[in-house]
């Protein structure tokens, strides 16, 4: 486990640090503005969408087939990420959607994360949930970390289409209403269509802490979306909390997929073969993604998971 020798300095510096890790990695926790139909409309709906998207999955920077959007008002954040992967609709299905272990292998996912440092999955006569702690992108303690705990919820299942949901009312800094929505369908017999939506809402305190770490820890982080500087006319990527909110859904979208890719694997070999998966795939975009050297990821998520598998 690494430590950290505290001063006021740093202490001040670890505060904010935390605070705004576990805003950025909150902002995946999403919300869909949508009111979904019945399951064979919403199958029907996202192959639409697929067609909509031909040119844009085909032709694009991230040298996979993959569309990314986000918007930004007075008091959300919203991206939606579009995407093939190469995995049948059963494996998807069968891995993110049961009712029983789904919970727990979301846990198992998210524990790539980098900022994710503790994942459980329980059930009560509510339904399951998720523990969830969140830090900072260092190996600490759970009493530096946040707990928010996610309600785990099916909202959608049949032979090609799902939808599932968590859910946190409330979390640090006047944040609220944490959703994420993963729906999938299919495509092919080999291939399925995803689309994870999230965002959340934040108050004063929180547009505030974005607005330091922005101007502070994150200053010269973007995002993937570029625009043309009117001053200049050249184009650059988007910073700002759009950048941020980005970044997080990319992460979380190569977390889903660092786990399904493994899913043919030996057991005793996934863990390994997800974290490189993972950490290869976020160095693919470093401009945006990089933050830490191979080793000190490996080892820390190696640890962080081995932790997970007991409760704390």
């Amino acid at each position: 486990m690494i430590g950290l020798a505290m001063t006021p300095a740093n202490g001040r510096q670890h505060a904010l640090g935390l605070i705004l890790a576990i805003l950025a990695v909150l902002a995946f926790i999403g919300a869909s503005p949508c009111v979904f139909a019945q399951e064979t409309g919403n199958a029907a709906r996202l192959r639409d969408k697929y067609a909509s998207l031909t040119e844009q999955l085909s032709r694009n920077p991230f040298q996979r087939q993959l569309y990314l959007a986000s918007t930004e008002t007075d008091s959300t954040l919203t991206g939606d990420i579009y995407a093939v992967v190469d995995y049948p609709f059963a494996t998807v299905n069968g891995s993110l959607n049961d009712p029983v272990q789904g919970p727990a292998n979301w846990c198992d996912a998210l524990i790539l994360h980098l900022n994710v440092k503790y994942c459980r999955a329980s059930a009560s006569g509510n339904g399951a949930s998720l523990t969830v702690n969140l830090g900072r992108k260092v190996e600490e303690k759970l009493s530096s970390t946040y707990r928010v705990q996610f309600n785990y919820r099916v909202v959608a299942s049949g032979p090609d289409y799902f939808q599932v949901r968590l859910n946190a009312d409330s979390g640090p800094m006047s944040t609220r209403d944490y959703r994420i929505v993963l729906e999938a369908t299919s495509i092919s017999a080999s291939r399925t269509f995803v689309h994870l939506t999230y965002a959340y809402s934040y108050g004063t305190a929180g547009r505030v802490a974005m607005k330091t770490y922005l101007a502070t820890l994150g200053s010269g982080k973007v995002g993937f979306t570029t625009t043309r500087d009117p001053s200049t006319g050249k184009t650059e990527y988007i910073g700002g909390v759009r950048g941020l909110l980005e970044r997080n859904t990319m992460r979380y979208y190569l977390a889903i997929d660092a786990y399904l890719a493994t899913l043919s694997v030996p057991p005793a070999k996934r863990l390994g073969q997800r974290l490189a998966n993972w950490f290869d795939a976020t160095e693919k975009y470093s401009r945006q993604l990089h933050e830490v050297d191979r080793d000190a990821y490996m080892t820390m998520k190696l640890n962080e998971y081995q932790r997970q598998q007991t409760a704390q």
